[in-house]
């Protein structure tokens, strides 16, 4: 297995996986407990993409729209979903920015309407 992120759930049951032991790999030292998982950790494989496009792109949703091949509003909905599952809520709408976005051409009309709105 070359993948070395930690599973979320487990493989047999789905259940959420906990960690219980950490080992430190240059002196060996162990300490067990019961480690809940850090919140990205528990992110489901298509949402974790999400993320890990949202931080490459540093937030230009606008970048994340691209390399996923989707609409703009498609990407918005879909980086609004991941902050929900990460207990983030949605996206505040900061109708300063959306202006800045259509100003910019990042944006059309219609989507910055539908955004302005409240609309996905």
């Amino acid at each position: 297995m070359t993948d070395r992120t930690i599973p979320p759930v487990c493989p047999s049951c789905g259940g959420i996986m906990l960690v219980v032991k950490l080992e430190c790999p240059s002196c060996g030292a162990e300490v067990a407990g019961d480690f809940d998982l850090c919140p990205v950790c528990t992110l489901d494989p298509k949402t974790r993409e999400i993320f890990d496009l949202f931080l490459e792109a540093r937030g230009n949703v606008k970048q994340v729209q691209r390399k996923l091949g989707v609409s703009y509003p498609t990407a918005r909905s879909r980086i609004e979903e991941m902050f929900e599952k990460l207990g983030l809520g949605a996206i505040p709408r900061d109708p300063g920015s959306i202006l800045r976005k259509l100003r910019e051409g990042e944006i059309d009309v219609g989507t910055a309407e539908k955004l302005l709105r409240g609309d996905n």
